[in-house]
């Protein structure tokens, strides 16, 4: 028998690319097989499951509904990421770093005492919806910068002195250029998080519809299949986004990326 297969329950076991993918086939195939098999009253068949989701989508838009949520979700992505790249470019400054601490430090706010605050901010449902996705991702992603500026070691900022570099210069090599890679890989990570914040934030404006204002109209009255559904459908969306994202990094940081070498026997 493969060694490799022996060791596959042991951490930090070195196994290749093609074959934790194998694993993770066998793996949904069997859970696919068990649900497909089950006689369970508590969730769902497929078919049951299958005919919610079309008929969300020809009755109550869901299609339209998730393409909806796509747009406002992309769009406060790409403002929260221009936002909190320049809150932490800004913070290398000691002026300025107070104010990344703090914008750091609301990240323990909830949405339930901020949205009074940014109605009184906002015209619409919508612009309420965009600025809560705004604030609850670029908070997150500030902190995660903040640490990956904290690890950059005091003899890499010296080097670049010694090159003739000066302030700002140095912020730009060392963050904005240095950092590039984990920055697009924690966009990556954040729209991730987008999508747990949407369904709260669509709840709090329903009048903008939305997939989670769906999702939530489901779950209020115990639609347990349409629920499988909605949830089905991110899921596969987030996947794809997922690895588009990653394809995206990749693609611009191609010397961040390394193949795990795993074991090819």
């Amino acid at each position: 028998m493969d060694t490799s297969l022996k060791n596959i329950v042991l951490p930090f076991t070195a196994f290749s690319v093609n074959r934790i993918r194998l694993l993770v086939a066998v793996q949904a195939a069997i859970a696919l097989a068990l649900w497909f098999g089950s006689d369970s009253k508590l969730l769902p068949s497929p078919a049951e499951v299958a005919h919610a989701w079309w008929t969300l989508a020809q009755t109550q838009g869901l299609v339209f509904e998730l393409w909806e949520s796509i747009k406002v979700l992309l769009l406060a992505l790409l403002i929260a990421s221009a936002l909190a790249l320049a809150i932490t470019a800004a913070g290398t400054a000691p002026v300025f770093a107070p104010f990344a601490q703090f914008a750091s430090v609301l990240r323990f706010l909830g949405f339930a005492g901020l949205t009074y605050l940014f109605m009184l901010m906002t015209n619409d449902g919508y612009q309420l919806k965009l600025v809560l996705l705004v604030f609850g991702i670029t908070v997150m992603m500030v902190t995660a910068m903040l640490a990956e500026v904290r690890a950059i070691p005091t003899e890499t900022v010296d080097h670049c002195k010694t090159l003739g570099m000066k302030h700002w210069r140095i912020t730009y090599e060392l963050v904005l250029l240095g950092k590039a890679d984990r920055f697009l890989d924690l966009v990556r990570q954040n729209a991730a998080i987008g999508w747990t914040l949407l369904t709260m934030v669509e709840g709090l404006t329903r009048s903008q519809g939305g997939i989670g204002a769906l999702l939530l109209n489901q779950n209020r009255y115990f639609q347990l299949s349409g629920v499988f559904a909605i949830q089905i459908t991110i899921l596969v969306y987030g996947i794809a986004q997922d690895h588009l994202l990653g394809a995206l990094r990749r693609m611009l940081c191609p010397y961040a990326h390394a193949e795990p070498t795993g074991d090819s026997a």
